[in-house]
């Protein structure tokens, strides 16, 4: 596993948790990573990091919606 050393602006006011949590919320969202991956990045368990997926504005349905309406029009 990386290691990545960041340096944030104190005017950014976010704790190292909610910078890893936000970046696993966003590489789950691109797909780079899955559920338990990200979790397990953020430090969370897979319950706990689907809960806190919505505040950073990330479905847990992790769905394209070009394969849900080819879904819907094959069922």
């Amino acid at each position: 596993m990386q290691t990545i050393t960041l340096h944030l602006p104190d005017s950014l006011d976010m704790t190292s948790k909610e910078v890893t949590t936000l970046l696993a919320a966003r590489l789950y969202e691109q797909g780079k990573l899955s559920l338990g991956q990200a979790a397990e990045l953020a430090g969370y368990s897979k319950r706990t990091f689907m809960e806190l997926l919505g505040d950073y504005g990330v479905s847990v349905f992790n769905y394209p919606p070009e394969d849900i309406a080819r879904d819907a029009a094959n069922a």
